[in-house]
């Protein structure tokens, strides 16, 4: 298994590089103010009202990329550095999170789905890891191996579901993006110079999410191979 955990270990590095490029980017895109002077609520606003969507709030929350789209409360969450800055970085942001608003109002399939798993997933995550160690510790220490076995299945089960969570919100994502970075451009929202800066910005919190689900998959599959090897 020491390839496995050299895979653990460079993915773990490649998702610190990715965090920590991210965080630099926006910082530097911070800098990049927008010609037309809008913050990001005005942007998010805009965006809304662009796309006909009127049911839909825009707040403010605390935090630093702290941004999310509430679909239960339709509210766009915008942490403060994006709520009343007015950058390239906000503008993305912004966007964004409007984009998946967007997503929401036109009953996008795969949020749709991502949605109906959360409840799940929110409950399985917790106890998934602590189910699978359970059972392998419970079984090597009893003498009715079953018992462990199939609490450490169901555990394996529960981590599964989160890793299909992890693949279904990358559709999601990205084409949130697509639809920010699409209005951006199309109603000259940003310049040329603007744009390239919330692209690349969205670019690099895609990669985030990328990389989370392919370590969800590699423990599911370091975890499958403990569980179910055993039984070979």
């Amino acid at each position: 298994m020491i390839g496995f955990y050299v895979l653990i270990g460079i993915i773990s590095l490649i998702s610190w590089l990715i965090s920590s490029t991210l965080k630099r980017k926006f910082k530097h895109y911070s800098q990049v103010q927008l010609s037309n002077g809008m913050s990001g609520a005005e942007i998010a606003q805009k965006m809304l009202l662009d796309h006909g969507i009127t049911d839909v709030e825009v707040i403010s929350t605390p935090g630093m990329l702290t941004d999310h789209y509430n679909p239960a409360k339709k509210t766009v969450n915008l942490s403060e550095g994006v709520y009343s800055q007015r950058n390239a970085a906000a503008a993305a942001v912004a966007s964004h999170e409007v984009g998946h608003a967007v997503q929401h109002a036109k009953a996008y399939q795969w949020l749709q789905l991502r949605s109906k798993l959360v409840p799940a997933v929110s409950i399985t995550s917790k106890y998934s890891q602590w189910l699978v160690i359970g059972g392998i510790i419970l079984g090597a220490a009893s003498s009715n191996h079953g018992i462990g076995f199939m609490i450490a299945v169901a555990g394996l089960i529960f981590m599964a579901l989160g890793t299909l969570f992890s693949f279904i919100t990358l559709p999601v994502e990205y084409d949130a993006s697509n639809r920010a970075l699409a209005w951006l451009k199309n109603n000259n929202i940003v310049t040329p110079e603007e744009y390239k800066g919330s692209e690349d910005a969205l670019k690099w919190a895609a990669r985030t999410y990328l990389v989370a689900a392919l370590s969800s998959l590699a423990m599911l599959f370091y975890w499958g191979i403990r569980i179910l090897g055993s039984r070979d």
